[in-house]
């Protein structure tokens, strides 16, 4: 870590380029060599299963390497926003500790798919890097890739012959398949790579060490600062490498650490990316950065790097929450609270204070959040209050742990250190063998270990063990593996109790590692995730799939769809595979032209059929994986080969598209009626209701449902014609469409219009012809969701009707229970008012039946070894009376135990009181007895604390057993 903001590296310009002028200049670099300059896509993935977030350059253009469809453009060239920080690329843990690891960072980018190759590639990066960025090139080194063998690929000596008319031949490096071979995956398109590494050292440094003995080898000054993967193989599932018809380049080049060398700097924390979030924080804390590997410092560095990966995945549409994309997102912003909480000592919600700063400094390149600051920002505040509340809580709970488990490290430690002959060796070593066999994982074994400990090193007490063990011969090897295997458990946490302050304080368990690790811990992972599975009492929503290779039937077509115009065409089976789950088999097919809508923009897939060779086939989902249509079905025909007719269901696809329509037509209200702050942040459509999530900071007002109401059904029954126009994207933002956070556009989209001073918003869902077929709309139900985001689900059509209908027969058949009235709400608070009392008299009589009970009992009572025993089976109406006698039996009587049974509706039903002074003095525990024999003869289940329990169960004839049962327990 350096310990100066700026530097003498001969790497900076003699003008020092901002970060801006840098992005800038890569693009229009790019943009002179004929690249069209394409923006980012979303942080946030949709239709890409395999990937909760982009995170790689790559990921937007996968279909066109995979050739689902056709490049735009042969060459592009952008800056993509991307987040690591799970599965394999994962660069949580190192985030803020080291200098160069970020979870969201910009990964520029120049592409070609079928066009120019290696020879251009390479030029271009050595051109732009040393020509334009003026980066010496002596303080530049390449890696190709060296070949591999088993795989029988040869060593790229394209690469290796182009970077030899440019470098040096000692520069030129060989890499392996780990660092020189790219995968998109398990399987897919891949290729060997060619990375550009930059030494950052001072002249001194370089003297001494030569570069190139720490390429690749994680030395923080030198670094791979570009990578140009030749994308030429595809991998199939079985291993196998097949050549690809037409050969790409993929470039990936990390926007921090580049301007981190432009500018001279140590550290990618010391450049103008993060030097303006590190001053806010110094501002709002009070503290000064002071560039070193402190916590303090390391604080610092995370906070400026956790708060952009929050916010751009909440501006791209992704909330946090406990599953999925959320969960990461959750994670990483605990992650930052807790060191600011427990570093920087302040113990307030920070994150959303440092947003203003950055939505600034990404304007002009990420406009998204200037434009939600509000939301995103209520949305970031809430999650920090939340944590807070319980984050010092289970920070105390972590640090009791360590402290109690220090002292039995101690003791084992003290255990090594002593200088013991071999009768005192021989005596430890059973000491050894008693810690091991008493599980120290476990915290109530620690006491119990305590005490042994005290007792035989303070007071020589060896007997015990000595006895236990039957003085075995001592093997001194025997006792140094017991004493290591020991030291080395006394630094695991265990996994159950890391479980409980993910399940009770939303410690996630990387968060807990990370405190563990600080200490010189690690957390039992195993233990964590057995725990976890334990608690979970339904399987996993998903199931895990086993997806064979595509069986390609027709070479080089892209699937087409046409269901806009058409709900039955003719087509062609293009590919298809199969795939099993939970041992059931199904199988997905892709068509040349298809009419099926598949899953996106909140809109569900279609059903249908396909009819191949006179062979009826059920669609029952339609789903989009990146651009590529595929249709889900149960079986398949033999042969696939030749014409398919492909028909969708038309009244669920109508359904639907009610449902989407009115959609649109219930968010320009509800911007009419809330504000034009109130924006989509998910949706749901299907054929029997919709839902939307959208941003709005107030419970939305029954007045406030009833005028969104007014507005829709008014636009109904004007009948507006719903035009749909293709425009350049730039169009249809000048004539004011609403584009969707999150959501990726082409440069031609699609401009749904409901009268063009009321709705037009950018979608590729389905809608009908006019809102006169929508029928009516209501609102069924209006709730929050997340912190600024509230929910509204609603019907419409014939859905609409439906629910009406449902709701008139209802306060029918309640306006005739009551006989008509003529005001049926007075009625039914009339009834309310007179339930409140007759329950009032109902509790006085019940207390007056108690004290009969109390005192019919009192007379029952016996004395068994100076211990008061009453037990009966009496007839009350609920369990809670029970209870209730146990309590004021305890007003009345000294050392004693109750057990109280009763028939309640046909059911057993237990209650036992025990006395404090008889759960000390003869050890019982109600809580024990009832869950060890009373659920038993009683065939159900209950549970209490030692002087109070309570059991219900199916069996009341054992009632007299249970009350016998416990008598002879005194």
């Amino acid at each position: 870590m350096s310990t100066s903001v700026e530097t003498k590296s001969p790497t900076v310009n003699e003008k020092m380029l901002t970060a801006k002028q840098i992005r800038q200049q890569f693009l229009d670099f790019f943009k002179s060599k004929g690249h069209a300059i394409v923006p980012s896509a979303p942080i946030v993935l949709k239709d890409d299963p395999t990937l909760l977030f982009t995170n790689a350059g790559m990921n937007q253009f996968k279909d066109y390497f995979l050739g689902n469809k056709p490049a735009p453009h042969k060459r592009i060239a952008d800056t993509q926003k991307c987040l690591r920080v799970s599965g394999k690329h994962n660069d949580l843990e190192e985030v803020g500790v080291d200098t160069y690891h970020h979870t969201m960072f910009e990964m520029l980018g120049n592409w070609s798919f079928g066009d120019y190759f290696k020879k251009e590639a390479i030029e271009w990066s050595w051109e732009l890097l040393v020509d334009v960025y003026k980066i010496p090139k002596d303080r530049l080194y390449v890696t190709v890739f060296e070949g591999d063998v088993k795989e029988n690929i040869p060593k790229d000596e394209e690469a290796a012959s182009e970077w030899a008319k440019r470098v040096a031949p000692d520069r030129i490096l060989l890499g392996n398949k780990k660092d020189n071979f790219w995968e998109m995956g398990d399987t897919g398109p891949c290729g060997p790579c060619t990375e550009i590494h930059v030494d950052c050292r001072n002249d001194d440094e370089r003297k001494k060490i030569d570069g190139a003995t720490l390429v690749n080898n994680d030395h923080p000054q030198v670094i791979e600062i570009w990578n140009n993967v030749f994308i030429q193989f595809n991998r199939k599932k079985d291993g196998s490498l097949e050549q690809l018809p037409a050969k790409h380049v993929d470039t990936g080049m990390g926007f921090e650490r580049l301007v981190r060398v432009l500018q001279g700097k140590q550290s990618n924390y010391d450049t103008d990316v993060f030097t303006g979030t590190i001053a806010a924080t110094e501002k709002i804390t009070g503290k000064k950065y002071d560039y070193s590997d402190s916590k303090e410092a390391i604080a610092f560095r995370v906070l400026a790097d956790h708060i952009r990966a929050i916010s751009f995945t909440i501006a791209d549409g992704q909330l946090p929450s406990n599953t999925g994309a959320g969960y990461v997102i959750r994670r990483i912003l605990r992650r930052a609270v807790r060191y600011y909480y427990s570093y920087l000592d302040y113990r307030q919600p920070l994150l959303h204070q440092l947003l203003p700063v950055i939505a600034k400094q990404f304007e002009d390149i990420f406009p998204e959040l200037i434009k939600q600051l509000d939301f995103i920002g209520v949305v970031i505040k809430e999650e920090e209050v939340a944590f807070l509340r319980t984050l010092g809580t289970g920070l105390n709970k972590v640090n009791e742990y360590f402290e109690k488990w220090k002292k039995l490290r101690y003791y084992i430690v003290e255990l090594m250190k002593r200088d013991l002959d071999d009768e005192e060796l021989k005596e430890y070593s059973f000491l050894a063998k008693f810690i091991n066999e008493h599980e120290i994982f476990k915290l109530s074994g620690l006491t119990r270990i305590q005490e042994y400990y005290d007792n035989i090193v303070h007071d020589n007490l060896y007997s015990q063990l000595l006895n236990t063990y039957n003085k075995e011969v001592f093997d001194q090897q025997k006792f140094i593996d017991e004493i290591n295997s020991i030291e080395n458990k006394i630094f695991v946490m265990d996994g159950k109790f890391a479980f409980l302050l993910s399940d009770t304080d939303g410690f996630p368990l990387d968060l807990t590692s990370l405190i563990a690790k600080e200490l010189g811990w690690r957390v039992d992972e195993e233990g964590f995730e057995k725990e976890l599975q334990q608690q979970k009492t339904r399987s996993r929503s998903a199931a895990v799939l086993d997806t064979e290779d595509w069986i390609t039937l027709i070479e080089n077509v892209q699937n087409k769809f046409v269901g806009y115009d058409s709900l039955e065409t003719k087509s062609k089976v293009v590919k298809y595979r199969k795939v099993t789950a939970k041992g059931k088999e199904s199988y997905q097919l892709v068509l040349d032209t298809t009419p099926f809508y598949a899953e996106s923009g909140g809109q569900v897939g279609d059903t249908g059929q396909l009819i191949i060779d006179n062979e009826q086939l059920i669609i029952t989902n339609t789903k989009r994986e990146n651009d590529l249509i595929i249709h889900f079905t149960d079986k398949i025909p033999v042969k696939l080969t030749g014409d398919v007719i492909a028909k969708v269901d038309v009244a669920r696809r109508k359904a639907i598209s009610v449902h989407h329509s009115v959609t649109h037509l219930m968010h320009a209200a509800l911007r009419k009626v809330l504000g034009k702050h109130v924006a989509q942040k998910g949706s749901l459509v299907n054929d029997e209701y919709l839902r939307f999530d959208f941003s709005h900071f107030a419970k939305v007002t029954d007045e406030e449902i009833l005028a969104v109401e007014k507005i829709v059904n008014e636009k109904i029954r004007e009948n507006i014609p719903v035009v749909i126009k293709s425009m350049h994207k730039d169009e249809a933002v000048a004539l004011g469409a609403m584009a969707l956070f999150g959501e990726k556009y082409g440069d031609i989209v699609r401009v749904v219009i409901m009268d063009p001073n009321y709705s037009l918003e950018l979608c590729g869902g389905t809608h009908v012809g006019s809102t006169g077929e929508l029928g009516i709309f209501k609102i069924q139900s209006e709730s929050a969701v997340a912190a600024g985001v509230r929910r509204i689900e609603a019907v419409c059509g014939s859905a609409a009707e439906k629910y009406i209908n449902e709701e008139f027969d209802l306060l029918k058949t309640i306006r005739e229970t009551l006989k008509n009235p003529k005001e049926v709400s007075k009625a039914v608070d009339n009834l309310l008012v007179e339930k409140t009392s007759l329950e009032k008299k109902i509790e006085g009589l019940e207390a007056r039946q108690l004290v009969g009970i109390r005192n019919e009992l009192l007379q029952k009572d016996e004395i068994i070894n100076n211990v008061t025993f009453v037990g009966e089976i009496i007839e009350v109406g609920s369990a809670d009376v029970l209870k209730k006698l146990c309590f004021d039996l305890k007003n009345h009587l000294h050392d004693h135990v109750v057990v109280l049974c009763a028939n309640i509706d046909g059911k057993a039903n237990v209650a036992i009181g025990i006395s404090d002074t008889v759960v000390s003095a003869k050890g019982l525990d109600a809580g024990k007895i009832i869950k060890e024999h009373v659920s038993k003869l009683i065939n159900g289940g209950g549970g209490g604390q030692k002087n109070l329990a309570t059991a219900g169960g199916q069996d009341i004839s054992n009632l007299k057993r249970v009350i016998e049962t416990v008598k002879s327990m005194l």
